[in-house]
């Protein structure tokens, strides 16, 4: 039976004539935004992990060293390794999934990250293997990064394109809960792994367990990425995913719409280098907020200020589940009035709050602690929710995967990737957690500056 022709209908907002997709099409949107959730929950979730060991064990089992500095600077080094590796990830799974498709793209970036993510799992620690140890890690490591770096773009991009119209920023934010959720999930493992076995136990055999145990979910992710629809909008571009489109064989069309663009990062830098540069200084602010959050101060409120590990990740996870409740909510809210008006609001609050939210440190008291990290991480999701749907609205539809990938990871390289070595060394010269507020509120400063400049894109249309 023929599928019914699609019909058009005008985006809200007063845009222009966007094609809607076949009934069935449309039905299968949320399954594909949860199926793009479940992805980058994985990914965030062996990403965080290995955070989190960085800041418990991984420094003294892989890099010992008399000085419990050095060996903590030496753990977030291999944390900051994979943030360099992800510009790799952007190029391969940008060109795969620009070309190819996103679900190739999706698809494949998960896999490395479960092979890298459960090896690190099975490593000998250096007093068993020595120099090989650390070399294995950091390659591991290296793997981890390239898979991130075609993973948040993809996952954005499935559920975006999948989306009914009106309700771009609210799909494309689902998939965008997968770093706090993540979080969550590692934190739900490590926590009760540490209360069971202890710290000594943890560190001795039990911080595997929670990288062994993502082979679990990397099965399920695999899974079910592989049974979801191809992008309508990148099928629409290429006569269903099989031939080059149409259009390429024409002599009027620009440079990112002809066969040149098998390159697709050349194109961009060539033709997009400014909404580029932009989009990333307007992720960068919330990348240090969640870095700094979410791993650094596991490890500085501890070691540092004598805060009890529990408290720490307590406070962090509260926090996460507090920007989670508002996410969905707010990129609705963005489909609405606009992306601009609730980044730039997000922006403002977060170089506000960003020196009160650490300064909680010095009070050692968990409830204050836990309430500061609550609202810093709201103002990160009132920031980040409609940030997902805006980068990837920047770029035209031949380069959304690359673009929108290297806007977001060159500023999570940035802003986040670096953040715990950036912290630690002020940390050495100032000892005091004002520094901590002081960094990340300039980062979020430039965000709001570029956030300014750059157009709204709501009423854009997706499909060009």
């Amino acid at each position: 039976m023929p599928e019914s022709p699609a019909k058009t209908v005008t985006e809200a907002g007063g845009g222009g004539p966007v094609a809607l997709p076949p009934e069935s099409q449309r039905s299968t949107a949320p399954r594909v935004a949860v199926a793009s959730l479940i992805g980058t929950t994985i990914e965030y979730y062996d990403f965080a992990v290995y955070g989190t060991a960085s800041a418990l064990v991984l420094g003294p089992a892989f890099f010992p060293s008399g000085n419990a500095t050095v060996s903590t600077l030496a753990a977030f080094l291999t944390f900051a390794a994979a943030f360099v590796s992800r510009p790799l990830g952007v190029v391969l799974f940008g060109t795969i999934g620009d070309r190819l498709g996103r679900r190739r793209a999706l698809v494949a970036s998960l896999l490395l990250m479960g092979v890298a993510t459960v090896g690190v799992g099975l490593l000998p620690t250096y007093e068993t293997a020595g120099l090989l140890a650390p070399v294995l890690l950091v390659t591991l490591r290296l793997l981890q990064g390239v898979s991130m770096g075609g993973e948040w773009g993809g996952a954005v991009l499935l559920a975006a394109e999948h989306a009914p119209p009106g309700r771009r920023a609210l799909y494309a934010a689902v998939p965008n809960i997968g770093p706090s959720l993540g979080f969550l999930l590692s934190s739900a493992v490590v926590v009760p792994t540490l209360d069971i076995v202890g710290r000594d136990g943890f560190s001795d055999w039990a911080w595997r367990i929670p990288f062994l145990l993502s082979a679990v979910l990397v099965v399920v992710g695999l899974w079910v990425r592989t049974t979801v629809a191809e992008s309508p909008v990148f099928k629409a571009e290429t006569g269903g995913g099989t031939r080059t489109p149409a259009w390429a064989e024409t002599e009027d069309r620009p440079a990112e719409q002809s066969p040149a663009s098998r390159f697709p990062l050349g194109t961009l830098l060539a033709r997009h280098p400014g909404r580029l540069l932009l989009g990333t200084g307007a992720a960068i602010g919330g990348s240090a907020v969640y870095y700094l959050t979410i791993v650094y101060s596991l490890s500085y409120g501890p070691k540092t200020l004598g805060i009890p590990q529990n408290t720490m990740l307590t406070a962090a996870s509260i926090g996460a589940a507090a920007g989670i409740a508002i996410t969905l909510p707010v990129a609705r809210l963005a489909d609405r009035v606009g992306r601009r008006p609730l980044m730039l609001t997000g922006a403002t609050g977060s170089v506000l709050w960003a020196v009160p939210m650490y300064a909680s440190l010095s009070s050692r008291n968990a409830l204050l602690i836990t309430g500061a990290y609550a609202v810093g991480l709201m103002l990160l999701a009132l920031m980040f929710s409609p940030m997902a749907a805006f980068l990837a609205e920047l770029f035209p539809a031949r380069l959304r995967y690359t673009g929108a990938s290297a806007a977001f990871i060159l500023a999570n390289t940035l802003g986040g990737g670096f953040a715990p070595l950036v912290a630690t060394w002020l940390n050495s010269q100032w000892s005091s957690p004002l520094v901590l507020g002081f960094y990340t509120g300039g980062l979020c400063l430039v965000s709001l500056a570029c956030l300014a400049t750059l157009p709204e894109t709501r009423e854009d249309d997706f499909a060009v």
